[in-house]
């Protein structure tokens, strides 16, 4: 194989793996979600997205509570607690 071959192919490769990625990424969106958490006085509204509703909004109830508590019994605790608010998003 020579040199201008290689380039291409990895040229080629490097466009495949760009394309897949966004198309992950992008179709992941369906069920898009604010959440905002309170703890300890502490609020955190974040965003996410998921296959289903209940991953959406675990995702970005994890993702609040990772901010606002600290260790991993506050964390659990936050998590398990009723959100601020609920925005879903298109």
């Amino acid at each position: 194989m020579n040199k201008k071959t290689l380039v291409v192919l990895c040229v080629l490769g490097f466009v495949v793996f760009l394309a897949v990625t966004t198309y992950l990424m992008v179709g992941n969106r369906k069920n898009r979600v604010e959440v905002c958490m309170e703890f300890q006085g502490r609020t955190m509204c974040k965003v996410a997205s998921g296959p289903t509703k209940d991953d959406a909004q675990r995702a970005a109830t994890d993702a609040a509570c990772a901010l606002i508590a600290s260790g991993m019994t506050d964390t659990q605790q936050c998590s398990h607690s009723r959100p601020v608010s609920v925005k879903w998003l298109e």
